[in-house]
């Protein structure tokens, strides 16, 4: 094996070895390659907001967006706030090196009642979304404590009112106090969006 042979190799094992979360992203071959990649470095980022909570207590929705995409931020990752898609959008995260290109749009909310929560779900869905990107995020922050119970009334609320045109109840998700829904697009394709809780309550 050449040397040039052998620098990759050990720049992929180094790679698998700090970062597999990252090596995933990049070689991910479908959109649900894709989104389980996305998801672990996600559920990191929601994690650290969580741990940092008190520093963070005075922010708005903007500035807890800013941190969270400065801790999403990698490699092979964008992540911008306030881009435009048919407004201005919280979060835009987009792959570099991915072929073909993948591209996710969130909205972000600081907790204030199930209705709050569905309005941002309809300025991600009917505003911002083309119907080209790839699974939408919804991220709750929620100062309230019972993260837990807030998230479940929330969920039960959408299954049974299925709005946007929401196909079905809504589904697990792998990071807690979170989920997914699914719903017709005006494009004429079914997009599903990632319903995220991060809890910021401070007794």
């Amino acid at each position: 094996m050449s040397n040039e042979k052998n620098s990759a190799k050990e720049l992929i094992d180094q790679i698998k070895r700090k970062a597999p979360e990252y090596l995933d992203l990049l070689t991910a071959e479908s959109e649900a390659d894709f989104d389980k990649a996305f998801d672990a470095l996600l559920e990191k980022a929601i994690i650290s907001l969580e741990k940092n909570k008190k520093n963070y207590a005075e922010l708005t929705e903007v500035g807890l967006s800013a941190v969270l995409a400065s801790v999403l931020s990698c490699p092979g990752l964008t992540v911008t706030q306030e881009a435009h898609s048919n407004g201005h959008v919280d979060i835009t995260i987009e792959a570099d090196h991915c072929m073909p290109a993948r591209t996710k749009l969130g909205e972000a909310k600081i907790y204030d009642g199930p209705q709050y929560h569905l309005d941002g779900l309809e300025q991600l869905l009917e505003r911002y979304t083309t119907g080209r990107e790839g699974r939408g995020l919804l991220i709750e922050y929620v100062r309230h404590q019972d993260i837990a119970s807030l998230v479940e009334k929330l969920r039960q609320r959408m299954d049974a009112e299925l709005p946007m045109v929401q196909k079905g109840k809504t589904k697990d998700h792998t990071i807690k106090w979170s989920f997914i829904s699914t719903h017709e697009h005006a494009s004429g394709d079914d997009l599903d969006v990632a319903h995220i809780g991060c809890n910021l309550h401070i007794a």
